[in-house]
């Protein structure tokens, strides 16, 4: 039976990134993946500000800088008529170590984690692994997994589950995932056609407005990425048509110009936050604990905020030899945060990009101008956005 302190399921941004921290306090971590290698997903590439602070405490910052964009402005747009809020992070340079978002996608990050695991001395990471089942007895967890039809067993002192919306590990404990999932679909498309050509002005991150069909635009080192909302009702084989690919980028960029695209996928979008996030000695982190729509990049750093928060617990009760409780105040601080902020926030963002921009004072529109023309409340704002409020907050959890 192969053992470790801590086995972490999920070699995604999340998992890797708890092992490499848990490495680092010295603690012997294994991450088990299902699949052969780290997933090449394009949903995320938002790094924020909070998250690179936490990467340079581990000196990890400047090599993940080098593979992104530097993004310190970020708009909001109205379709119809142009107007464009720009924020510019570089504001806050005096309480940003890094005042920029950066843009690089989750999978690089991902891989380049994996690859420090394995040359780490307290860490592996063994793909191919898909747990089965597990339980928890005698001060252990001791799990059952599969490896190319193989059976495997598996102990650890603390189990995480960041295995995804999907979580097996959440699954079988039967936690509660309470909140609801949008009608619509969301479409990305990545292109390597040089989308700021159509447009004045355009920054690496911009969300915008329009009841009918509101869509964001990113860039990252590899593609500009657009993100789309598509009737629940269509097939999704119809959606990744070339016809209707080709409708939506017409529409978008208002030209009738060939696009090619590099990727097409299409997700359903949750906000939801399961009702607790330790049980006994297994605990849940990023997606398999918390989903929210992208519009913020809230997800995926969200993620990796538990990621650090729950291996500094780790690190009091394994080396400090601390209260086991540090755990439950993990559970109170990260789900806190992630119902008191990232899922208000949100929504908040979804239903302003929804809007039309028109003069409504009770719009979210117009509460965004007055903020935007307010240097206190853009700051504040600028503050939340970059995920540095809510590390504030939680902070002061106790």
């Amino acid at each position: 039976m192969k053992s470790a302190k801590v086995i972490i399921i999920g070699a995604g941004p999340v998992g890797t990134f708890a092992a490499y921290c848990l490495a680092e306090y010295g603690i012997e971590t294994l991450v088990l993946e299902s699949e052969s290698t780290c997933e090449t997903d394009m949903r995320a590439s938002t790094f924020h500000p909070s998250t690179l602070k936490y990467l340079d405490n581990l000196n990890l910052a400047d090599e993940l800088i080098e593979k992104g964009l530097k993004a310190p402005i970020f708009q909001y747009r109205i379709r119809s008529t142009d107007e464009v809020l720009e924020f510019n992070l570089q504001e806050l340079d005096d309480v940003l170590d890094f005042p920029f978002r950066l843009q690089c996608e989750q999978y690089k990050f991902a891989r380049m984690l994996a690859g420090k695991l394995d040359r780490h001395r307290h860490s592996s990471v063994l793909f191919n692994r898909k747990l089965i089942n597990f339980s928890e007895g005698n001060n252990k967890v001791t799990l059952d997994v599969d490896h190319h039809g193989t059976s495997e067993q598996y102990q650890c002192d603390y189990l995480i589950g960041a295995d995804g919306a999907n979580s097996i590990v959440r699954r079988n404990l039967g936690i509660e995932f309470s909140g609801f999932t949008y009608e619509e679909k969301f479409f990305t498309l990545s292109t390597q056609k040089p989308l700021e050509n159509y447009f004045s002005n355009l920054s690496y991150v911009n969300y915008v407005s329009d009841p009918e069909e509101w869509f964001v635009l990113l860039k990252a080192p590899s593609a500009w990425r657009i993100l789309v909302p598509v009737p629940q009702t269509l097939d999704d084989k119809a959606i990744k048509s070339n016809d209707y690919v080709s409708d939506i980028f017409t529409r978008v960029l208002n030209s009738c110009d060939p696009i090619e695209t590099i990727h097409r996928t299409i997700y359903r979008v949750h906000q939801r936050v399961v009702n607790k996030m330790r049980y006994g000695r297994i605990m849940l982190a990023g997606d398999s604990a918390h989903l929210n729509n992208p519009l913020g990049g809230f997800g995926m750093n969200g993620g990796l905020h538990d990621a650090w928060n729950l291996a500094e617990k780790l690190d009091g009760i394994i080396n400090q030899k601390n209260d086991e409780d540090l755990l439950n105040l993990y559970d109170r601080q990260r789900r806190t945060v992630m119902n008191d902020f990232i899922q208000k926030q949100t929504i908040r963002n979804k239903k302003m990009i929804e809007e039309t921009g028109d003069a409504n004072y009770s719009s979210e529109w117009m509460r965004m101008r007055n903020l935007h023309e307010n240097e206190n409340e853009r700051r504040d704002y600028m503050l939340r956005q970059s995920m540095t409020q809510s590390l504030i907050n939680e902070a002061a959890i106790k």
